[in-house]
């Protein structure tokens, strides 16, 4: 299985279950590692055989300025799925990053990380 990875997408985005969280949003850095067999378009050196990762880095980027959830997890369960409607893609790993989680302790950064297939 090849990998595609898009790294360190960021978008403004009001997740969170505190109010604060909701109204202000906070910035959300997001890793996808795609799983795809790169195969058929480096034969035939074409972009429709693989994915586009500008279109897909805009998606991502959308799902995260989009409808604020409660959980980061499930923010992550979004953005997996965005992934997945690319039928070349067989399985993704994808890493929400919340470097300004509400947490009372000096921290770097919070973050949740879930793969997902197709099987």
């Amino acid at each position: 299985m090849d990998r595609v990875a898009l790294r360190g997408l960021k978008g403004h985005g009001h997740h969170g279950v505190f109010p604060e969280e909701r109204e202000t949003g906070q910035t959300f850095v997001v890793d996808v590692v795609l799983g795809l067999d790169t195969r058929p378009a480096a034969a035939d050196d074409d972009l429709t055989k693989t994915v586009h990762y500008g279109i897909l880095a805009e998606e991502v980027v959308g799902v995260v300025e989009g409808e604020p959830v409660d959980l980061i997890e499930t923010l992550a369960e979004r953005i997996a799925a965005v992934c997945l409607k690319n039928e070349i893609v067989a399985e993704v790993e994808v890493c929400v990053h919340k470097p300004g989680a509400p947490i009372t302790v000096p921290f770097d950064d919070v973050t949740v990380t879930i793969n997902r297939s197709r099987a």
